[in-house]
């Protein structure tokens, strides 16, 4: 992983975990597989615990690693560095993509509330004008609350899934779209089950939670934006490819629409893009997943997918190579 993650993946408690589970070779932490020392360790590695900036495990690193078996990642995708090579060389995964999960749809869960109350267009007219809000002012903000609200959830991801979960503590409809669902799935998640026209055409809010695939680059089109309502609220803490941005735009400059945007394409926005000042846009740094002291959160799940392992058991949170096309 990228030097310096260690103590805030692995804090000291879950490392004392670690450390009673497993034998660590030197360089205990390492961000390149090149080096006499790194070789040395792989040579001899069962188990490769990754992070962030991890790199490439691949068809040409297994024939170093002879002994591996296991790919512990306390990070959410291993897409960006696992190779299906990994796979097919019997090596089991595990990911804390559930870890990280949490977070982001805790953030979207805020978003949607602070978005529904229409927060940010209104907090900027008095942060402009230091004066109480008018009737006027609200009736630019179309609907108002999160009462009774229509949510669409595109994506029955882990963090959609989460979002469903803490979705219940609104007085809301809670639609889906995601093909791999059933009825009697959908049933059990407490969720109606519609095509995506449906969901962006009836819904108050529009949370995308969908992975980064050639089939859902693009999702949410522009005649599929042109579906929406006046006074929808667009969420996206999945990935910026999902959404039109450039057909979004002018929904967002019309104040047709409101987006919170974690992340946007291209990712960040041009220093001179339109929405940055839109009152009505609320952009953040890609920072719904792990930040700060909840990245402890995913260090904890590695180490006890780590027990596992070692214990002879299955993995809690396995990453099968079935999965790859469909995962983040």
């Amino acid at each position: 992983m990228r030097p310096g993650l260690l103590d805030d993946v692995f804090p000291p408690p879950v490392r004392a975990r670690i450390e009673e589970a497993a034998d660590f070779r030197h360089p205990a932490v390492i961000s390149e597989f090149d080096s006499p020392e790194a070789s040395a360790a792989l040579a001899e590695a069962e188990v490769l615990l990754t992070g962030w900036g991890c790199p490439p495990v691949d068809a040409a690193l297994l024939e170093r690693a002879t002994r591996l078996r296991a790919v512990i990642h306390a990070a959410g995708t291993v897409k960006t560095f696992l190779s299906p090579d990994v796979f097919d060389r019997g090596v089991v995964v595990s990911s804390a993509a559930a870890a990280n999960a949490v977070p982001v749809a805790e953030y979207t869960l805020a978003a949607i509330i602070m978005g529904a109350k229409r927060v940010f267009p209104l907090a900027g007219l008095f942060r402009t004008r230091r004066t109480h809000r008018t009737g006027a002012d609200l009736d630019r903000q179309h609907w108002i609350g999160a009462h009774g609200l229509t949510i669409g959830v595109v994506g029955a991801s882990r963090v959609g899934r989460r979002v469903i979960e803490l979705l219940r503590v609104l007085d809301a409809d809670v639609l889906l779209y995601d093909p791999y669902v059933d009825a009697a799935e959908a049933e059990l998640l407490g969720v109606t089950p519609v095509d995506l026209d449906t969901l962006v055409a009836t819904s108050d809010v529009v949370t995308v939670h969908a992975p980064d695939t050639p089939r859902t680059r693009g999702l949410i089109d522009a005649r599929r934006i042109g579906l929406m309502r006046p006074g929808t609220l667009l969420v996206n803490t999945a990935r910026g490819p999902l959404v039109d941005t450039q057909a979004l735009t002018g929904h967002l400059v019309s104040g047709r629409l409101d987006a919170v945007l974690d992340v946007t394409s291209p990712e960040p926005l041009p220093p001179g893009h339109p929405l940055w000042d839109l009152p009505n846009v609320l952009i953040t740094p890609h920072l719904a997943g792990a930040q700060g002291n909840e990245v402890g959160r995913l260090g904890a799940l590695a180490a006890d997918e780590l027990v596992r392992y070692a214990a002879g058991s299955p993995f809690a949170h396995p990453v099968r190579r079935s999965d790859l096309e469909r995962i983040a």
